[in-house]
C-alpha cells in the first residue's frame, strides 16, 4: 500500500497542499503497520514482504526529503546525507549477494531509529508548513539533526556488522571445507 501512497504524497507536495500531503504520509504509515501487524498475526511473513518492505520504506522516505528539498521545505546537506547512505547500502547489498552470497541485511537498532527520526522529520516538516510555529520548527530541525547523526553512525554501524557476518562466512567454510 506504501508503494500506491507515494505518487499522490508527492503530487500534493509539489502543489503545496501539505495538509493532505501529511494525511497520506500518515495513511502511509498507518498501512505500514497495518501490514506488519496481520503478517504476524496470521502469520503470513514472507521473504518477499521481507525485502519489499524496506524498500517501500526507502522508496517513500527517500521520496519526501528529494521532493522536500526541491521545495526548500529541507536543507539539502540531510537529503544528500540520506541518500548516500542509502545508494551505498544498496550497491554494497548488491555486491555481497552477488559476490559471496550474503542475504542477511536486516537493519540495526541504528537504522531502524534513523527511519524513525526520518519519519519524525518529515511529518514535523510537513506539520511546520501548516502551522508554522517556533516551537514545530525547532522540532522539526532537531529531527533533521538527529537524522543526520543517525545516518552517520547506522552508516558505520552498517560496515561493522557486514564486516562480522563477511568473516562469520569465512569462518564457517572454512570449518566445512576442514570437515
Amino acid at each position: 500500500m506504501r508503494l500506491i501512497f507515494i505518487p499522490f504524497v508527492i503530487i500534493n507536495v509539489v502543489d503545496g497542499n501539505y495538509f493532505w500531503a501529511m494525511i497520506l504520509f500518515v495513511a502511509a504509515g498507518l498501512s505500514d503497520g497495518l501490514d506488519g501487524l496481520l503478517a504476524r498475526k496470521l502469520q503470513q511473513q514472507t521473504l518477499l514482504g521481507e525485502y519489499l518492505d524496506p524498500i517501500a520504506d526507502k522508496l517513500l522516505l527517500s521520496s519526501m526529503f528529494l521532493v522536500l528539498s526541491f521545495m526548500a521545505k529541507i536543507p539539502w546537506r540531510f537529503t544528500i546525507v540520506v541518500f548516500t547512505r542509502d545508494v551505498c547500502i544498496l550497491m554494497v547489498s548488491a555486491v555481497l549477494y552477488i559476490a559471496v552470497g550474503l542475504r542477511n541485511f536486516r537493519p540495526s537498532i541504528f537504522g531502524k531509529m534513523n527511519t524513525f527520526a526520518q519519519v519524525a522529520a518529515v511529518f514535523f516538516t510537513l506539520l511546520f508548513e501548516l502551522r508554522p510555529e517556533a516551537a514545530l520548527f525547532i522540532i522539526k530541525r532537531g529531527f533533521l539533526w538527529a537524522v543526520f547523526a543517525l545516518t552517520c553512525v547506522s552508516a558505520v554501524h552498517y560496515i561493522i556488522l557486514v564486516g562480522y557476518r563477511i568473516k562469520a562466512m569465512g569462518e564457517s567454510r572454512e570449518t566445512a571445507a576442514a570437515k
